[in-house]
C-alpha cells in the first residue's frame, strides 16, 4: 500500500513539474506576446526647464518684475513627465506628443533596460501634437514595427503601454470604441482620432497604441476629461505624413485650398434655396490655387469635407488644419442646387503670400525683427481695420489669437487660425506698453 502511495506521489510530481511549461505557454497570450515585443521600444521621457519665480498676484507684467526683484523668488527647476516610442532604431528616432516637450529644456530618455540618453528636438507640431527626437550617442536600439491605422475595426483588442504616474512600462488594454472622432485637445491638436476605452493616464501621452500583432496604429494622445474610459490616439498613417515633414523641415507646412468663406445664415439659406443652415458660403477664391483649379466660385457652398458633412467655417479651418502637404482633400459643394463632388491636393502657403493676403484682410504691413520675438507693423492701410483700431508702424504683435509669434512659421499659422473670423484679439506692444486688442473686420 506505502509503496503505491509512494508510485502515486511520485508521478503526481512529475506531472506536475511537466505542466508548468505547458500552463506557461497557455498564458502566453498575443497580449502577452505583443508586449514582450514592443516594451523594449518604449521609453520614459523627462524634461527639465527654469521657470521664474512666481510673479505677483495681479498678473500684471510691471509687478510681476517688482515682485521677483523686491521678494529674491528665484527661479526653480521644473519637470516634466512623458512617454515615447522608438520609431527607428538605426537613426535613434523617438516619436512622442508635441505637448510633451512643450515647455522646453533639457530632454531625457530612459529605456526600460535602463539605458538613459540626453535627446534633441528634430521637429514638433503643436496642431498636430507629435514630436520627434533624436537620441545622443545611442545604439543597438529596439524598435516598434509600424502598423496601418487604415484598417482598423470598431470592436478590435488594442495595447496601450506608456509611463502614467512615472511608473514605466504600464499596461493598459482594452477595444477600438470608435474611429475618425473629430475633436480639438487641450494641447490644440485637430485631427480624426481613433477612440479606445484602454487606460490612458497622465504619462501615457506619447506612448503607442498597438494592435493584437504588437502593430503601432495609433500615438496616445489625449484623455476627455469629462468621461471615464475614455482615451484618444492620434492615428498612425497620419502621424507617418507629419514624421515625414518633422524630418524634413522641423515643423509641418501651412495649407491652404486657397478660398475664403463665411457662415451660411437665414439670408444665405433663402437666396441659394438651401435646406438648412449647414456648409460655408465661398466668398473669394484666389487664382493659380487649388480652389481656382477645382473651379470652385464665389457663391458655391461647401457641404462635405472629406466625407463628413460641414457645420460651418470653424468646422471647415478645423477638417484643414488635420490635413498635411501630402495629402488630398475631398468636398462636395452645392451649386444651383446640383451637387458637385470635387478632389483637392492643397497648397503650402508661403510666408510672401501671407503678408500679402494680412495686408489686403486685416490692413497692415508685418516684417520679422531682428531680434527677440514678434513681428513688427511696417505700414498700415489708410481706412483698414488695422487703421481703425489704431494700430501703427512700429507697433510689435507679440500674438494673434491664440498663437504667439516666435518664428515666420507662427505667423503663417496664426493668420490660417484667423482668416475668415469677424474679430480677430491681438498682443500688441507699443513702447514698454503691452495691450490686448480685438480687430474688427
Amino acid at each position: 500500500m506505502n509503496r503505491t502511495v509512494s508510485l502515486f506521489l511520485l508521478l503526481l510530481s512529475l506531472f506536475s513539474f511537466a505542466s508548468v511549461p505547458a500552463q506557461a505557454a497557455d498564458r502566453r497570450t498575443p497580449v502577452v506576446r505583443a508586449v514582450e515585443a514592443v516594451s523594449p521600444s518604449v521609453v520614459n521621457i523627462t524634461v527639465t526647464s527654469t521657470v521664474p519665480g512666481n510673479g505677483s498676484p495681479f498678473g500684471d507684467p510691471f509687478f510681476d518684475q517688482f515682485f521677483r526683484q523686491y521678494y529674491n523668488q528665484r527661479p526653480r527647476r521644473s519637470q516634466s513627465l512623458g512617454s515615447g516610442v522608438i520609431i527607428d532604431g538605426k537613426k535613434a528616432l523617438v516619436l512622442t506628443n508635441a505637448h510633451v516637450i512643450a515647455s522646453g529644456g533639457d530632454i531625457a530618455v530612459r529605456l526600460k533596460d535602463g539605458r538613459e540618453f540626453k535627446a534633441d528636438l528634430v521637429g514638433s507640431d503643436a496642431d498636430f501634437d507629435l514630436a520627434v527626437l533624436k537620441l545622443e550617442n545611442a545604439h543597438d536600439l529596439p524598435q516598434v514595427s509600424m502598423g496601418d491605422s487604415e484598417g482598423i475595426f470598431i470592436g478590435e483588442t488594442v495595447i496601450a503601454i506608456g509611463n502614467p504616474f512615472g511608473y514605466s512600462n504600464t499596461v493598459t488594454t482594452g477595444v477600438v470604441s470608435a474611429l475618425n472622432r473629430p475633436m480639438k485637445t487641450d494641447a490644440g491638436a485637430y485631427g480624426s482620432f481613433i477612440q479606445t476605452d484602454a487606460a490612458i493616464n497622465p504619462g501615457n501621452s506619447g506612448g503607442p497604441l498597438l494592435n493584437i500583432n504588437g502593430e503601432l496604429i495609433g500615438i496616445n494622445t489625449a484623455i476627455q476629461a469629462r468621461a471615464e474610459g475614455i482615451g484618444f490616439a492620434i492615428p498612425i498613417n497620419k502621424a507617418k505624413h507629419v514624421i515625414a515633414e518633422l524630418l524634413d523641415a522641423g515643423h509641418v507646412s501651412p495649407i491652404w485650398l486657397g478660398l475664403f468663406g463665411q457662415d451660411v445664415d437665414q439670408a444665405a439659406a433663402r437666396y441659394f434655396n438651401l435646406k438648412d443652415l449647414n456648409g460655408m458660403l465661398v466668398t473669394e477664391v484666389y487664382p493659380g490655387t487649388p480652389a481656382a483649379d477645382a473651379l470652385i466660385k464665389p457663391g458655391d457652398v461647401l457641404v462635405s469635407f472629406n466625407g463628413r458633412v460641414l457645420a460651418n467655417k470653424t468646422d471647415y479651418l478645423t477638417r484643414l488644419f488635420s490635413v498635411t502637404k501630402s495629402e488630398s482633400v475631398n468636398l462636395t459643394a452645392l451649386r444651383d442646387g446640383q451637387a458637385i463632388r470635387l478632389h483637392l491636393r492643397p497648397q503650402v502657403l508661403d510666408k510672401a503670400m501671407a503678408l500679402k493676403l494680412v495686408r489686403s484682410h486685416w490692413g497692415f504691413e508685418l516684417a520679422d525683427r531682428g531680434q527677440g520675438t514678434g513681428a513688427e507693423v511696417t505700414g498700415v492701410v489708410p481706412g483698414s481695420a488695422a487703421a481703425k483700431l489704431g494700430l501703427k508702424q512700429g507697433d510689435v504683435i507679440h500674438q494673434i489669437g491664440n498663437r504667439s509669434l516666435r518664428s515666420g512659421i507662427d505667423l503663417l499659422n496664426a493668420f490660417l487660425r484667423n482668416r475668415m473670423q469677424k474679430t480677430v484679439m491681438m498682443r500688441v506692444q507699443r513702447g514698454r506698453g503691452l495691450y490686448t486688442v480685438q480687430l474688427t473686420l
